[in-house]
């Protein structure tokens, strides 16, 4: 098995220092209000500028295919059915091939994108919505509907195994603010407001490569000081190939500390377990990490989030 030694990474946040981070992020990120949040940043100057930036037309998925067969970190797997057998088509005519599927959107294996009103913290949701706004029939605020029309803009790819030399970051490191900085200078490009900002771990290679974990709890991600980056510069969407947040985690009493900042306190939508391995080779090949991209998660009005394809067009 190969394997690689863990860079030390931003020390471990107590629930104070973390209460201090939350509420400095959620003052910075005011702007981003109602139920798009940062989406609000997504202007059609900005999506206009985005399409300009297309210059080969190649198209690259961002997402994984739908995982069917349970696993250490996938036990409630997708079920796909055929609705007709065989032997009852008929041998003549007209016939349909059908199908249904079911899954549990909010797993550790399958693509997905996470609305507002996903995360409840301190009995609220973002915005101070209540959290009784989630009900068993469905959200009635912040609900996935709220990109009902697609979310289009400048998406930007940070590659942080490829900044370390690694393959992948090991289940447990951070990925920091210097990081991410780094990865910028060493990329050559600048995320900028309005940005969907995609940040590569490694998680889907090293799950190729070695087999799938209980990545609920071992798996890298962003440390919670990272999202000062995030509001510094801005950005409309958080998308990663892991769960965005590590495990364990980095801070004392919060389970899931990216999570609560990024949709909670500043109004990201998240995208978590995307897979970037497909699209870093290209924009490794056209020198650029910088593309038009388009989400669009499905119609589901009530929903916490849905499954989803992201596309970069380069």
């Amino acid at each position: 098995m190969v394997t690689h030694a863990r860079t030390p990474g931003p020390p471990r946040l107590t629930e104070a220092e973390f209460d201090v981070l939350y509420r400095r992020l959620a003052e910075r990120s005011a702007w981003a209000k109602g139920d798009r949040g940062a989406l609000s940043a997504l202007t059609p100057a900005r999506v206009l500028a985005a399409s300009r930036d297309v210059r080969s037309g190649r198209t690259v998925t961002l997402a994984a295919p739908v995982e069917t067969r349970s696993g250490p970190d996938n036990p409630e797997p997708a079920r796909h059915r055929m609705s007709g057998r065989p032997e009852q088509r008929p041998s003549s005519g007209l016939d349909f091939a059908m199908d249904s599927f079911a899954m549990n959107v909010h797993g550790d294996a399958d693509s997905h994108i996470d609305a507002l009103c996903h995360v409840i913290y301190d009995g609220t949701l973002h915005g101070g919505v209540s959290a009784n706004s989630v009900t068993a029939d469905g959200a009635t605020a912040l609900s996935v509907e709220a990109a009902r029309n697609g979310i289009v803009g400048r998406g930007v790819l940070l590659d942080i195994p490829r900044l370390r030399g690694v393959p992948w970051l090991e289940p447990g490191d951070h990925v920091s603010v210097d990081d991410l900085t780094a990865a910028e200078a060493a990329q050559h490009v600048h995320v900028g407001e309005g940005d969907l900002l995609f940040v590569r771990v490694g998680h889907r290679r090293r799950r190729g490569e070695l087999g799938a974990w209980h990545a609920a709890d071992a798996r890298a991600g962003l440390h919670p000081s990272a999202l000062e980056f995030l509001a510094d510069r801005r950005v409309a969407v958080l998308g990663g190939d892991g769960n965005n947040d590590t495990a364990p985690s980095s801070t004392e009493g919060v389970g899931f500390p990216v999570h609560v900042l990024a949709i909670h306190a500043m109004g990201l939508h998240l995208l978590d377990y995307l897979q970037f391995e497909d699209l870093a080779p290209v924009c490794e090949a056209e020198g650029r990490w910088s593309f038009l991209c388009v989400i669009a998660p499905l119609r589901l009005p009530d929903a916490t989030g849905s499954p989803v394809n992201p596309i970069a067009v380069l």
